[in-house]
C-alpha cells in the first residue's frame, strides 16, 4: 500500500525554466530487446533570469543512464546526481552542450507512454510527460526547441522510419540496418515529439495551399488496412481547406503524415507534422466502420490537424493552460463537423454528450475549473472539463463577440504568439484587444468549477404590453471551491406568439426592436430584462442553441413543451423541448413504479411522436433525434440520489409503450427507408447518415414488439447489409431481444466473418457487454477469455469493461457484483497502464449520485482498490479525491 503521497503541483508555484534548449539532436538505435537514445542538447541559461548558474535538473523516468557529458567532457558518477525521476548536473557556462546516452526497453512498455511497441511497430506518445521516458530532458511545454532526429533500425523489419518535420538524409548501415534523419524547422516542446519505425504501407495524396504551395499528404498503416484510409484522407483535405477559409491558417511544412497504431491510450496525438492516431480514428470503410465511426474519423483528423496552429505553433505555457489548446481546438473541430454535416444535429449530439458526462464530472469528486489550480498527476486532467467545457467557453466568446470579431481576435492571437508558449489570459487579451470589451468577469469560466444553475421566471402586463424575464444564477459548491461569483452567461432567447412566430424584441430604453432572436448577457446573481411593445403573453424560447453550458430551470408545462417541440424556430430547442417532455414522463413513471406494477404513460408523448412520424418533410436526422429518449445516464444526472434500476425500468417501459402504440407508422417508415437503403450504394455523407440512423432507431423500437415479421426484417438487414452501420444495428437489436437462437447465430456469423479485424471485433465485444439482459456479468467474464481480447490494449478494455459500465441493470446489480468486477479490473490495469486504470475507475467515483445502498457498495470497492497495493499516482489521486468527499 502507498505510504508516500505524490506531490501536488500548483499553478501559483509556476516559475520560468532555469535553462532553455535551443537545439535538440536525437539519435535512436532501435533493437528488438532494447533501444539506445543519444541526445545532444545545445542549451543556455534563460535570458529572462539572472546570470547565476543553478544546477541543471532534467526530467527522466525508467531510464538506464549509459553516459553523460558537458561540453564534450564525460562526467564521472560523483559529478552528477541521479534519482528515479531526475538527473542533476552543474553547468559551468551560460551556454553549453549537454549529451547523454540512455538505454530503454520499448517492448516492455505497457503504459504506452514514451517509446513503446505496438503490433511490432515502434511509436511514441509524449503528451503530457512521456518524453522523460525517452531521454533526460526539460520535459515541460514552455521549453521549445528545434529538433533533428536520426533513427537507425533493421531495414527488413522496419523499412519505414519517421519523425517530425521534413526528411533531410537517409542511408544504409551495417548488418542489414538503415537510417533516416528528419529535421523540424519549427521550435516545439518535447510533448510534440514523435518517432515511428515499422513495416507500413502508405496512401499518398497532396494539397495545394492558399498560397500555392503543394503539401504531400501521407497516411501510414499496416498492410492489411491499406484499403481503409480514403475517408481519413478526404477528411484531412477538407479540414485543411476549411482552416484556410474560416481561420486563414495555412499548413507550414512540406509534408503532413498520419500513422495508425493499434495500442494507444487516447484518440490521437498532434505531434508536429507526424500525427499518431489510434487506429479506430483513422480506419474506415463501409463494410467495417459505422457511420458514427466515419464521423469520428472526420472529427478527430480535423481536430489533430487544427492543432497545428492552436496547440503547436502557439502552445501552452504549462499544463494548467491545457484548455488553451484543447478547448479552442474542440470548438474548431465541432464547427468543422457542423459545416460538413447537419449543424443542428451536430450541436444536439455535442450537448447530449456534454450534459450526460461533463456535467456529471462537474458534480463529482474530480470537479475542477477549466484552468485547474493544482494537480497531482497531469494525465488525470485530460478531462471533459478541459476539452468539452473548454470548447463551450470558447463558443460563448464567439457568441458574445460575433463571428467577425472573434476571427479578428484569433488572427491577433496567432500573430502575437506564434512560436510561443502562452496562457489562457493571452487568448482572452487578444479578444479584448479587437472587441474593446472588458472580459475580466468572463474569465471566471476558467477559474470556477461546477455547472452554473440558471433559474428563469417571467411576468406579463397586458395593459402596458410589457414582458419581464427574471434571471437568477448560482453555482453549486465543488470539492475545492465554495461561494462562486457570478459568471457572464450569454442567454440566447426569443419570444413566441400563439402561432409559434418570433416576436420583435425591444428592451426598455432601446429605440428599435431586434427581429427574431437576441443574446442577453447575464452578469449578476439576480437580473431582470424588460421587453416593451409585446402584444400578447409570449412563450419564451430560452438558451437557444445551448448558448451556455448551464442547467436551465424554467417552469414549462407539458403543454408548453409540446408547443415548443412542434413550433419553435430553433432546431436545438425543439429537440430540447422533446427531451424535457420525455424526461418528465419517465420521471413520473419512476414514481409510479414505487406504487404499482402497472404505471400509466402520458398519452401526449405518444401523440406528439405520432405527429412527428407523419411529417414527411421533416429532416430524417432531426426526426431521429426527436424520437430518441433521453439516455439513462442523463436521467440519472437529474436526481440528487438516483435509483438506477428503477430509472432503467421506467425508461424501458416508456420505450416499449411507444413501440407498441406506434408500431404501424414506425413499420411503414422503416420499410420505406430500408427500400432506399437496398437501392442505394453506401455513401459517407450527412444525408445518408441521417437515413440510416432513423432506419436503425425505428428497427430498435419495432424489435421491442417481439413481432416475428419484424424479427425476419431484422435478420434480413443483418444478413444482406452492405455496410457496418446497418449490420451492427441489427446485431444489437437481436442481442437485446428474447430471440436467443437468432442472436447466437448472428454473433457467431459476425465473429467468423470479422475475426481478423480488431476494430470490428471491438464492436462485437461492445454489443454484448452493453446488452441489458440478465446474466450480463457472466457474459462479460466470458468475453474477457476470448482470444481477441487483451487487457493490454486500451481499445479492448474500453470495448468490454467500459461498455459494461454503461450497462445499467448489470453494472448496478443489486448485489454489487458489477462494482466488484470493475474494481478487479482497475487493480489489474494499474500495474500495466495507470492512465487506463484511473479512467476506468470513473463510474465508481460518482457514488454520491446514487441511493444509499449503491453508495455503500461503491465506496466499499473504492476502499478495496485503495488497499490493494502500491498504486500509481494516476489512480491514487482519483481514489483520494473520490473518498475524501
Amino acid at each position: 500500500m502507498r505510504t508516500e503521497q505524490p506531490k501536488m503541483i500548483k499553478l501559483t508555484e509556476y516559475r520560468l525554466p532555469d535553462y532553455l534548449i535551443d537545439e535538440t539532436h536525437l539519435t535512436f538505435e532501435l533493437h528488438e530487446n532494447y533501444a539506445l537514445v543519444h541526445a545532444r542538447l545545445l542549451m543556455q541559461r534563460n535570458p529572462g533570469l539572472d546570470e547565476t548558474l543553478p544546477p541543471l535538473i532534467l526530467d527522466g523516468q525508467q531510464l538506464e543512464l549509459v553516459d553523460v557529458a558537458l561540453d564534450g567532457r564525460h562526467l564521472t558518477a560523483v559529478e552528477y546526481q541521479l534519482s528515479d525521476s531526475h538527473l542533476q548536473v552543474q553547468p559551468t557556462h551560460s551556454s553549453f552542450e549537454f549529451t547523454s546516452t540512455v538505454r530503454i526497453e520499448p517492448q516492455n512498455n505497457t503504459a504506452l507512454e514514451g517509446l513503446y511497441k505496438s503490433s511490432g511497430m515502434f511509436c511514441t506518445q509524449c503528451e503530457a510527460e512521456g518524453f522523460r521516458k525517452i531521454t533526460y530532458y526539460l520535459d515541460r511545454p514552455d521549453v521549445m526547441s528545434r529538433f533533428t532526429t536520426t533513427i537507425h533500425a533493421e531495414k527488413q523489419r522496419y523499412p519505414v522510419l519517421l519523425s517530425n518535420g521534413n526528411p533531410i538524409a537517409e542511408g544504409e548501415g551495417e548488418n542489414g540496418r538503415h537510417w533516416m534523419t528528419w529535421q523540424d524547422p519549427f521550435k516545439k516542446p518535447a510533448y510534440l515529439f514523435a518517432v515511428v519505425a515499422g513495416d507500413l504501407l502508405r496512401v499518398d495524396d497532396s494539397f495545394i495551399t492558399m498560397s500555392g504551395r503543394e503539401v504531400a499528404l501521407r497516411i501510414f498503416v499496416e498492410p492489411e488496412n491499406i484499403d481503409k484510409c480514403q475517408h481519413a484522407m478526404d477528411s484531412l483535405k477538407n479540414a485543411m481547406r476549411w482552416d484556410e477559409e474560416v481561420y486563414g491558417r495555412e499548413y507550414d511544412l512540406d509534408i503532413f503524415m498520419i500513422v495508425a497504431v493499434n495500442d494507444f491510450n487516447m484518440g490521437a496525438m498532434e505531434n508536429k507534422g507526424l500525427n499518431i492516431f489510434n487506429s479506430s480514428c483513422v480506419l474506415a470503410k463501409a463494410e467495417t466502420a459505422t457511420d458514427a465511426a466515419h464521423q469520428r474519423v472526420e472529427a478527430v483528423v480535423a481536430h489533430e490537424y487544427f492543432h497545428n496552429w492552436s496547440g503547436n505553433r502557439v502552445t501552452c505555457r504549462d499544463w494548467f493552460q491545457l484548455s488553451l489548446k484543447e478547448g479552442f481546438t474542440v470548438f474548431r473541430d465541432s464547427e468543422f463537423s457542423a459545416d460538413m454535416n447537419s449543424r443542428v444535429v451536430t450541436r444536439i449530439e455535442g450537448v447530449a454528450y456534454l450534459r450526460t458526462h461533463q456535467f456529471a464530472e462537474d458534480a463529482g469528486p474530480m470537479a475542477h475549473p477549466v484552468r485547474p489550480e493544482q494537480y497531482m498527476e497531469i494525465s488525470n486532467f485530460y478531462t471533459l472539463t478541459i476539452y468539452e467545457k473548454g470548447a463551450e467557453v470558447v463558443r460563448m466568446l464567439h457568441t458574445l463577440l460575433g463571428a467577425e470579431t472573434f476571427r479578428k481576435g484569433s488572427d491577433l492571437y496567432f500573430e502575437r504568439h506564434d512560436g510561443q508558449a502562452v496562457t489562457c489570459d493571452d487568448f482572452i487579451a487578444a479578444m479584448e484587444s479587437v472587441s474593446g470589451m472588458d472580459l475580466t468577469q468572463f474569465k471566471r469560466w476558467y477559474s470556477q468549477a461546477g455547472t452554473p444553475q440558471l433559474s428563469v421566471s417571467d411576468s406579463y402586463d397586458a395593459a402596458t404590453q410589457t414582458y419581464q424575464l427574471h434571471v437568477k444564477q448560482s453555482c453549486p459548491d465543488t470539492p475545492e471551491q465554495r461561494n462562486k461569483q457570478p459568471f457572464v452567461i450569454p442567454l440566447s432567447m426569443a419570444l413566441l406568439n400563439q402561432q409559434g412566430e418570433s416576436l420583435p424584441l425591444q428592451l426598455h430604453g432601446e429605440s428599435a426592436a431586434v427581429l427574431g432572436e437576441r443574446v442577453l448577457a447575464v452578469t449578476e446573481a439576480e437580473q431582470s430584462f424588460s421587453f416593451i411593445k409585446v402584444p400578447e403573453k409570449p412563450l419564451p424560447s430560452l438558451l437557444r442553441g445551448f448558448s451556455a453550458p448551464v442547467q436551465l430551470d424554467y417552469a414549462y408545462s407539458r403543454d408548453d413543451l409540446l408547443f415548443l417541440l412542434q413550433h419553435d424556430t430553433d432546431g436545438f430547442n425543439r429537440w430540447e423541448a422533446g427531451q424535457q417532455l420525455a424526461l418528465q414522463v419517465i420521471e413520473e413513471v419512476v414514481g409510479q413504479l414505487y406504487e404499482t406494477d402497472e404505471p400509466m404513460l402520458d398519452t401526449r408523448l405518444v401523440e406528439v411522436f405520432s405527429a412527428l412520424l407523419a411529417q414527411e418533410d421533416l429532416d430524417p436526422a432531426m426526426l431521429a433525434e426527436f424520437i430518441a429518449l433521453p439516455s439513462t445516464g442523463y436521467i440519472i444526472e437529474q436526481y440528487e440520489q438516483a435509483d438506477p434500476l428503477a430509472i432503467h425500468q421506467a425508461r424501458e417501459y416508456v420505450s416499449n409503450q411507444l413501440a407498441f402504440a406506434l408500431k404501424e407508422p414506425m413499420l411503414a417508415r422503416y420499410q420505406a427507408l430500408r427500400k432506399v437503403s437496398l437501392q442505394t450504394p453506401y455513401v459517407a455523407q450527412a444525408s445518408d447518415f441521417a437515413r440510416r440512423r432513423l432506419q436503425n432507431m425505428l428497427l430498435a423500437y419495432l424489435m421491442r414488439t417481439e413481432d416475428l415479421e419484424i424479427l425476419d426484417a431484422c435478420v434480413d438487414q443483418f444478413g444482406v447489409a452492405d455496410n457496418m452501420t446497418e449490420r451492427l444495428a441489427a446485431l444489437a437489436c437481436l442481442v437485446n431481444s428474447p430471440f436467443t437462437d437468432e442472436a447466437e447465430h448472428a454473433l457467431a456469423s459476425f465473429a467468423e466473418r470479422f475475426e481478423d479485424d480488431p476494430l470490428v471485433m471491438d464492436q462485437w465485444f461492445s454489443v454484448q457487454a452493453a446488452a441489458a439482459l440478465p446474466d450480463g456479468l457472466e457474459r462479460v467474464e466470458h468475453l474477457l477469455k476470448h482470444p481477441a481480447f487483451s487487457i493490454k490494449n486500451p481499445n479492448k478494455v474500453r470495448a468490454v469493461v467500459g461498455a459494461f459500465t454503461q450497462n445499467t441493470p448489470n453494472f448496478h446489480a443489486i448485489d454489487g457484483s458489477g462494482y466488484a468486477f470493475l474494481a478487479d479490473k482497475v487493480i489489474k490495469l494499474d500495474a500495466l497502464n495507470p492512465q487506463m486504470a484511473a479512467r476506468m475507475l470513473s463510474p465508481l467515483t460518482r457514488w454520491q449520485r446514487f441511493d444509499l445502498h449503491q453508495q455503500e457498495m461503491m465506496q466499499s470497492q473504492l476502499q478495496r482498490v485503495r488497499g490493494s497495493g502500491d498504486l500509481s499516482a494516476d489512480l491514487f489521486e482519483v481514489l483520494e479525491k473520490s473518498l475524501a468527499v
